[in-house]
């Protein structure tokens, strides 16, 4: 169904612009060509280890944080 789609937007481009299509779909041919279709649409296996960054970030809370806005006080 894609490759229907594909033909006829391209039959629709001036010949200069499908010579581009052409090179750029060459360039992902030969960038890919190493690494299999399936691993391209999947996540990696890798596996994150939780709370590895638990720490790193610390954020200033002002010491009212837990009060209530005064933009909401006619709302409550």
């Amino acid at each position: 169904m894609i490759q229907i789609a594909l033909l006829e937007k391209l039959e629709t481009l001036p010949e200069a612009l499908q010579t581009e299509v052409l090179h750029y779909v060459e360039f992902l041919s030969e960038r890919y060509a190493s690494t299999k279709t399936d691993s391209i649409n999947t996540p990696s296996d890798k596996r994150r280890l939780t709370g590895a960054m638990k720490g790193t970030f610390t954020l200033p809370l002002a010491d009212d944080f837990d009060e209530p806005l005064e933009d909401f006080e006619e709302y409550l």
